[in-house]
């Protein structure tokens, strides 16, 4: 199982140094991993663990609590259908049903090609697009069996919407780098001093209450 390629390790030590304690970086850092890898390895946590400073134990905890942490491979595509109630009412389950035929899995599987995880999810903040999906959490609104089916087609030649659907576990397609200098008030909590702004508007308005 890998632990960060040498780059990433740079990456790596490049977030942790914008937190003013390290364990912050651990969610962060679990998603460079994921994106490294398409899920989070057992290794890979291990070495989030040594890079924030605390066990490996506590990166599976963190990690463990967001649906959009893998722990075990996924194809390269998350394909998550909606069906809740606002869904569901309008077809969702009927989606579901006509996907697992398509692609010869059962919701919570990966086709033999490891190319698409089906998955059967609960509402994604979609209601008024029903029916709706997610590919690797990027939303499709308004979808019906022809424009599922010619999702599928895309998702399957390699060539349809690569852009719009990068590989599992890829948040962004920039990565913000910011210069040790342009960082910004990084100190522990108890060492947080009050922000100038705070303090100039504090004084104003407590002269405005007092006139």
């Amino acid at each position: 199982m890998p632990r960060f390629t040498p780059d990433n390790e740079t990456i790596a030590r490049n977030i942790v140094e914008r937190y003013p304690l390290p364990k912050s970086a651990t969610i962060p850092l679990c998603h460079l991993a994921q994106e490294q890898d398409g899920y989070l390895t057992t290794d890979a946590m291990e070495h989030v663990a040594e890079l924030v400073g605390c066990t490996p134990a506590e990166v599976l905890g963190t990690a463990s609590f967001y649906e959009m942490f893998k722990l075990h491979p996924v194809g390269r595509y998350c394909l998550n259908i909606c069906t809740n109630i606002s869904c569901r009412i309008v077809g969702a389950r009927e989606l579901l049903e006509h996907a697992e035929g398509r692609l010869g899995v059962r919701a919570g599987g990966t086709t033999a090609d490891g190319t698409i995880t089906l998955e059967d999810v609960e509402c994604i903040a979609a209601c008024t697009e029903a029916p709706a999906l997610q590919v690797n959490y990027r939303y499709v609104e308004r979808v019906d069996v022809e424009a599922l089916d010619a999702l599928i087609d895309d998702l399957r030649s390699g060539t349809g919407r690569a852009e719009e659907f990068p590989p599992h576990g890829t948040l962004g397609l920039i990565r913000q780098d910011l210069a040790p200098g342009d960082l910004a008030n990084v100190t522990p909590p108890e060492d947080q001093t009050e922000p100038v702004w705070f303090s100039r508007n504090a004084t104003t308005d407590s002269e405005e209450g007092a006139s």
